[in-house]
């Protein structure tokens, strides 16, 4: 399976399979031991599958025997070699995790070179760029191979080169909990999350240990752990309010600052105080008018066009659907990341579902699903915003509604 019309073929083979019978994504997932979103992206012709064994997998899980799924699929125990698979989400990563990160360590593999060193600041540079623009395929690749060489790096490299490969680690780890938020593995984001944190204090750069605690409050906020998540966030920002109250902070401060107000809000929104995430997202407001202009510090895109993006989203979980589409409809995201962009048309999308404006939220999570398909095929809001719109259409649902359905596994 080599071209992209195979690999859509295969996924449509498979997605036909799975609906006969009556299984979701997460339930075929786990019979093969993968994520929803990767099956999601198999479906699509995303993610290329070669590999026999991960072939019988499916095919056993379906129900139906290896050349009914894959028709040149070798039938022999031996078979010829077929193309590597890539991975095209985050299992390898998640792996990753798993028991000590570098266990041949004690073989003591020599330090990395200054130069070394600088190419593995362009990759971490590369991944953050995949992460911010949903490239998945790409993402899981790189931090596959680069995670075991900072590790090594960390612990084996000579000063200076040392502080700085725990730095590039502690940055590596913050796209890896990023990207388990986003991929809704948000017990992997924690793990990734807490050791961002031990790598960037090893660094002896403290403001990526903030930028690591913005990660963790993430985690826990998808793992509905709002206890910990407010307390974690609030923490951190009395210790940065009190240091900025001594000396005038630099520009990367406040986007630290300003970035755990946006989460603190988040949380508080979850939890329905009302009041309270409002507080949060006027601080944010008011540290960003502070700076100038929007700004990238430690992959945060805070900034004030990114405050308004997540003021939309606070609206929406709110229940607030008006306030966020008046708001979210005059916001230029075009400056932003591809994911800032798709989560401000998701969000849009999910407003305009809550006031049952079809058309309007169609458009939405179209735009949404063309900056960042992933993120609404695998987003469990964004789903069940498609849900909603195909029961409030009925039997007058369009076809562009019932094929995103489809795309998404958000049919009814």
């Amino acid at each position: 399976m080599t071209t992209p019309e195979d690999r859509r073929a295969f996924g449509r083979t498979v997605a036909s399979l799975r609906k006969d019978r009556g299984l979701t994504q997460e339930e075929l997932a786990a019979k093969v031991g993968r994520t929803a979103s990767w099956v999601s992206q198999v479906e699509r012709g995303a993610q290329p599958v070669n590999r026999l064994p991960v072939i019988r997998m499916l095919a056993d899980s379906l129900g139906v025997a290896t050349h009914d799924l894959r028709p040149d699929a070798p039938a022999d125990e031996s078979p010829a070699p077929v193309p590597a698979e890539r991975s095209n989400d985050l299992d390898q990563a998640r792996l990753l995790l798993s028991g000590h990160p570098i266990p041949d360590l004690l073989l003591r593999h020599p330090g990395l070179s200054a130069e070394s060193t600088q190419q593995l600041r362009q990759e971490v540079d590369r991944v953050w760029d995949h992460a911010h623009n949903s490239r998945y395929i790409e993402l899981g690749e790189g931090l596959a191979d680069l995670l075991p060489k900072l590790e090594r790096a960390a612990r084996t490299s000579a000063e200076p080169h040392r502080s700085t490969a725990w730095s590039l680690l502690s940055q590596t780890y913050q796209v890896l909990a990023a990207a388990f938020v986003r991929q809704d593995q948000p017990d992997a984001a924690w793990v990734a999350a807490d050791r961002a944190i031990s790598s960037a204090e090893r660094s002896g750069e403290p403001h990526h240990v903030f930028a690591s605690v913005f990660r963790l409050v993430q985690a826990f906020v998808r793992l509905k752990h709002l206890d910990q998540a407010e307390h974690a966030a609030t923490t951190a920002i009395r210790a940065l309010v009190q240091a900025q109250e001594e000396v005038e902070p630099a520009p990367e401060e406040l986007s630290l600052l300003g970035s755990l107000y946006l989460s603190l809000a988040l949380v508080h929104a979850r939890g329905g105080a009302r009041h309270d995430a409002r507080e949060a997202i006027t601080q944010a407001r008011q540290v960003a008018a502070r700076l100038d202009g929007d700004r990238n510090d430690f992959n945060l895109e805070f900034g004030p066009t990114n405050v308004e993006v997540q003021a939309v989203s606070i609206a929406v979980e709110l229940g607030d659907a008006g306030e966020a589409i008046d708001n979210g409809e005059r916001i230029d995201a075009e400056a932003l990341s591809a994911e800032r962009q798709g989560r401000l048309s998701m969000d849009l999308g999910r407003a305009y579902a809550q006031r049952r404006q079809v058309g309007e939220a169609l458009a939405a999570m179209l735009a949404a699903e063309e900056a960042t398909p992933d993120l609404i095929h695998t987003h469990v809001a964004a789903r069940n915003a498609i849900r909603e719109l195909v029961l409030i259409s009925g039997s007058k649902a369009s076809p562009d509604l019932l094929q995103l359905a489809e795309r998404s596994d958000a049919m009814p």
